[in-house]
C-alpha cells in the first residue's frame, strides 16, 4: 500500500485512491466533536459566504475567520464549544479558513475523503485502509498556504499507525512526517510549536490546543457521502461499518 503525505494541497495534486484531509487545529477535530454531540452531517463549504448561502434552511453555521466566529455564524471553530453545543439530528455548515478549502481540493479527485485529526487518529487509519485498494493519502491543510508543523506533525503520528496495522511504502513526504513524529513525543509539544497554536493564544482561544493534541479518543470518522450544491457531506462512520 502507498503512503503519501502532501503538505499543502495545491491545483496540480490528483487522488487516485483515499485522502485523509488534516487539519488538526482546528476543523478536523472540531468535526469529530460535532459529529460526537450527535450532528446528523456536517456540510463543508470552501468560504464564508457559500456557507451563509444556507443560513434560511434549517441549518447551524459554524466556522471561524481570523481564529474567531463569524458575524451571523452559531458556532465557531472550537473543538471545546463543539463538542457541548446543541446539535443533536442538525446539519451544520461549515467554513474554516484552511481545513474545508483542503477538503474540497481532495474531493476534485479522490474516490474517498475522511476528516483526520490527532482525537480520531487511529479510528481514521483503520477506515482508511478499510477503503483503500493502492494509496492512502494524508493531505495537511497547512495555514494560510504556508505548511504547518501542527498538520505534519499530525501526519506522522497516522503514517506511523497505518504501518504498525498493514506494510506500507512510504514516499518522501510520509518520511518526513513519520522523523518529525518521532522528534516530538509529546503532541502538546509539537502542536503547541505551531503558528496555529500561537494565532489562537493571540485570540485568547489557546484552551482548543490542549483539546487538539489529544490521541484516539473518539472512533468516529467523517466521511464524505455526497454533495449538495457547493457543499461536501460528511457523515460519521466507524471502523468495520459499511
Amino acid at each position: 500500500m502507498r503512503l503519501r503525505v502532501d503538505p499543502l494541497p495545491t491545483e496540480e495534486l490528483v487522488y487516485p485512491d483515499v485522502v485523509l484531509v488534516v487539519d488538526v487545529i482546528r476543523s478536523t477535530t472540531t468535526a469529530v466533536a460535532l459529529l460526537e454531540a450527535g450532528a446528523e452531517a456536517l456540510y463543508w463549504v470552501a468560504d464564508l459566504e457559500a456557507a451563509r448561502a444556507f443560513k434560511d434552511a434549517d441549518v447551524l453555521l459554524a466556522g471561524e475567520a481570523g481564529g474567531l466566529k463569524p458575524p451571523g455564524f452559531d458556532l465557531g471553530n472550537s473543538p471545546r464549544e463543539a463538542l457541548e453545543a446543541p446539535v443533536g439530528g442538525r446539519i451544520v455548515v461549515m467554513s474554516t479558513t484552511n481545513g474545508t478549502r483542503a477538503a474540497h481540493a481532495a474531493a476534485k479527485t479522490a474516490k474517498h475523503v475522511l476528516l483526520a485529526s490527532l482525537y480520531n487518529a487511529h479510528a481514521a487509519a483503520r477506515k482508511a485502509l478499510e477503503l483503500a485498494t493502492e494509496e492512502v493519502a494524508i493531505l495537511c491543510a497547512g495555514k494560510e498556504g504556508r505548511a504547518g508543523l501542527d498538520d505534519l506533525y499530525t501526519a506522522g503520528v497516522l503514517a506511523e499507525y497505518l504501518g504498525l496495522l498493514r506494510e506500507v511504502e512510504p514516499e518522501d513526504g510520509a518520511r518526513i512526517a513519520l522523523a518529525l513524529k518521532r522528534a516530538y513525543p509529546d503532541p502538546l509539544e509539537a502542536l503547541g510549536l505551531s503558528a496555529a497554536a500561537q494565532a489562537l493564544k493571540g485570540v485568547g482561544l489557546e484552551a482548543d490546543v490542549p483539546f487538539c493534541a489529544q490521541v484516539a479518543k473518539s472512533p468516529l470518522i467523517p466521511l464524505l457521502s455526497g454533495r449538495v450544491g457547493e457543499a461536501l457531506i460528511f457523515k460519521g462512520s466507524l471502523p468495520g461499518q459499511s
